[in-house]
């Protein structure tokens, strides 16, 4: 006669049987909702702060519909539960501005979170901008408030830690078009503007002609007078003699775009400059000072950068404007005066007698 199996043993075995069943249908509930796709109502943008938790992070996006709202026998909800024990994913996540649209699953919304997949805004920062223009754009485009750029661009703390050598980033928030995570920071912005910077530079430096001295601040300082000065590129390496010839025989630069900002920063700007305006004694008036300012006046982009550390050789002076983006270049004053007499006076005498 066979000996019957002990109860307990059976017991042992039914509730292993049970929970390999349970672990089985627990596994298939995960796997299935974690590759089950969700589509919110509408778009969702979704802040993720520095420091925000998982589970607040689960709540968020359950409340939004981004993923299934789903509780569990353990006070938490799926999501939270997977995306924590399972795939230990609470250090990974990436701060940063979010949107989803459309249908994705729990693996495909927590591949976003962890990579780092948040929203950008590209836009363009033209040559030649002050840091005052440069913060309207950033207003407009919805990046941070004028107010916010400024503070951080005016920072001479700021400025240092970014190796900056001035107490401001004029002529060093670098121009060029940009891809921006939102979310970040003026000071974030800034220093992938002095990043761009840096690399201008050092293509530049890498061009420059034998015979110019002049050091970083400085460089940037008359390369920032050159954009100012002109909208024709090819014109730059000449502008860049012109200044490269007076600065070497003690002349003043006696250029305009200085005279206009050394208005903007006593609070005089209206649009013209006088003769008065030519003799008022301010750091930035190339008309009233020797050498050049104490610092950039606007955003050079590179093709200024190299002018002003390879000027072309020439024995130019003067040069006037045609009043269409180019100039006639002079080395004497008689030959200035003549193309004053016709590019300015005339013309303009003309125009207005057109009604122009």
């Amino acid at each position: 006669m066979r000996k019957a199996t002990p109860k307990p043993f059976l017991a042992l075995i039914s509730l292993l049987f049970l929970g390999m069943a349970l672990f089985a249908y627990s596994w298939f509930v995960v796997v299935g909702f974690a590759s089950t796709p969700v589509a919110p109502p509408e778009a969702v943008t979704l802040e993720v702060t520095p420091g925000t938790s998982l589970a607040a992070l689960s709540a968020q996006l359950e409340a939004a519909g981004v993923v299934e709202a789903r509780e569990t026998p353990f006070g938490r909800n799926l999501f939270y539960l997977w995306a924590h024990k399972l795939e230990q994913a609470g250090p990974r996540i990436k701060a940063g501005s979010y949107l989803f649209e459309g249908p994705a699953n729990p693996y495909e919304v927590l591949e976003t979170l962890t990579e780092g997949r948040v929203r950008t805004l590209t836009l363009t920062l033209p040559e030649g901008k002050r840091l005052d223009e440069l913060a309207a754009i950033f207003e407009a485009s919805g990046l941070f408030s004028a107010e916010a750029f400024l503070k951080a661009a005016r920072d001479p703390a700021l400025a240092k830690q970014l190796g900056v050598p001035h107490d401001s980033f004029e002529g060093y928030a670098f121009p060029d078009t940009y891809t921006f995570a939102l979310g970040l920071s003026p000071a974030q912005v800034l220093e992938h503007m002095v990043s761009r910077f840096e690399a201008a530079w050092a293509a530049a430096e890498a061009q420059r002609a034998p015979g110019v001295k002049l050091e970083k601040h400085e460089a940037v300082t008359l390369a920032s007078i050159i954009e100012r000065e002109t909208g024709s590129a090819p014109e730059r390496p000449r502008i860049s003699c012109v200044f490269h010839n007076r600065l070497r025989d003690g002349w003043r630069l006696q250029t305009d775009p200085t005279v206009i900002y050394a208005k903007i920063l006593r609070g005089a700007w209206d649009g013209n400059i006088t003769k008065a305006d030519l003799r008022f004694p301010h750091p930035y008036n190339t008309y009233h000072i020797y050498g050049l300012p104490p610092g950039p006046i606007a955003g050079p982009g590179e093709a200024a950068l190299k002018a002003a550390l390879n000027p072309l050789e020439c024995g130019d002076f003067f040069f006037v404007s045609r009043n269409d983006g180019t100039h006639i270049f002079c080395d004497t004053l008689d030959c200035h005066n003549a193309a004053v007499a016709k590019w300015q006076v005339r013309y303009h005498r003309e125009r207005r007698g057109r009604g122009g």
